[in-house]
């Protein structure tokens, strides 16, 4: 039957945000210490007068890209802005890149560009196996980066390039995103917090 019709979409509806907030409570009974921990390396970072740089490819992007304006603009007061970079939001330089070098250099690339010593590479990929963001992370290691990865599934090549992986508890690529922005909000919470005492 349509989902459309006899109500058969609001019986999703309620399946699917049910779906979604068992995630995180499966989250916040397996992984609250990772995310706490991320936390507290990104707020060590900043409290160094270090940087983040986030990526991530599709809505993993478009995740790097909030995070980074919550850093840059606000989360949850005015305070200060903090260093932070998206590495999708130059579309020179992505198609640049993609065309010169390839796409799975596109992070890599402005990696070695932009990261210093003891900044942190905030990396997003749903299934943690995006050769983009994979080489991404070896780049960040080899400049002496903080990697941090949010994923889900297994975790893929991402869980052994990281300093800490925060693995969601789910296989569906739309839940695992859903978790992941509640990750990066924490995280700001964090930030903020030490910084700032918000």
């Amino acid at each position: 039957m349509d989902r459309t019709q006899s109500g058969g979409f609001l019986e999703h509806v309620v399946a699917v945000l049910r779906e979604s907030a068992d995630v995180k409570l499966r989250a916040s009974e397996t992984i609250a210490a990772d995310i706490a921990r991320g936390g507290e390396l990104l707020a060590e970072a900043y409290a160094r007068g270090k940087k983040a740089i986030a990526f991530g490819n599709g809505g993993s992007a478009a995740d790097a890209q909030h995070f980074v304006a919550e850093l840059v603009g606000r989360y949850r007061q005015n305070r200060p802005a903090l260093a932070a970079l998206a590495l999708t939001t130059n579309p020179s330089s992505v198609t640049c890149i993609a065309n010169d070098f390839g796409f799975d250099q596109l992070f890599a690339r402005q990696l070695e560009a932009f990261a210093q010593p003891g900044d942190v590479a905030v990396a997003i990929s749903t299934s943690g196996k995006s050769q983009s963001v994979i080489l991404g992370l070896e780049k960040a290691r080899e400049l002496g980066c903080v990697t941090l990865g949010l994923t889900g599934g297994d975790g893929g090549a991402m869980r052994t390039l990281c300093d800490l992986c925060v693995v969601a508890p789910s296989i569906s690529t739309a839940r695992i995103q859903e978790l992941h922005i509640a990750v990066l909000h924490l995280w700001c919470d964090a930030i903020e917090s030490r910084l700032f005492g918000m």
